[in-house]
């Protein structure tokens, strides 16, 4: 598996601590940044991350920011691309399960790295399930 991750300065932090995490566990990472605290824009960092699962070249994404909420909006712009905001482990759980969420985004000033910690392994370990949800995804997508 390879996951990619992005996220702006705000959630800078976190995406090393879940990228060392990631690496414990032999998952591949791509990292498309940011690469430390200093600001900068969230979707200079969205709009790689989501081209990338969008042409399969990762698996999976997972996104920070402060909040969580911008750069969902920037990854989400991306027609293949479902990114959930999730704040805890049952909503990442549901994410996959009923959304086939292909992006996890984390609000990395409101939860602690042992939350974001649960919710990344809840995310991974985590199928979509089809059936009756694969409809409500195949109209996700604006014609």
């Amino acid at each position: 598996m390879k996951i990619g991750l992005g996220s702006d300065h705000a959630g800078y932090q976190l995406k090393e601590k879940i990228k060392t995490f990631l690496q414990s566990q032999n998952i591949e990472i791509e990292d498309f940044g940011t690469y430390s605290e200093e600001s900068t824009d969230y979707p200079d960092y969205a709009h790689p991350l989501a081209e990338a699962v969008s042409e399969n070249k990762v698996d999976l994404g997972i996104s920070m920011c402060g909040s969580g909420n911008g750069i969902s909006m920037a990854l989400n712009k991306h027609q293949k691309v479902r990114a959930a905001l999730c704040w805890n482990e049952e909503l990442a759980a549901l994410a996959r399960q009923h959304n086939d969420a292909n992006i996890l985004s984390l609000p990395a000033r409101f939860i602690s790295e042992e939350i974001a910690l649960k919710i990344v392994e809840a995310y991974l370990n985590n199928n979509f399930e089809g059936g009756r949800h694969q409809r409500r995804v195949d109209k996700i997508a604006c014609k």
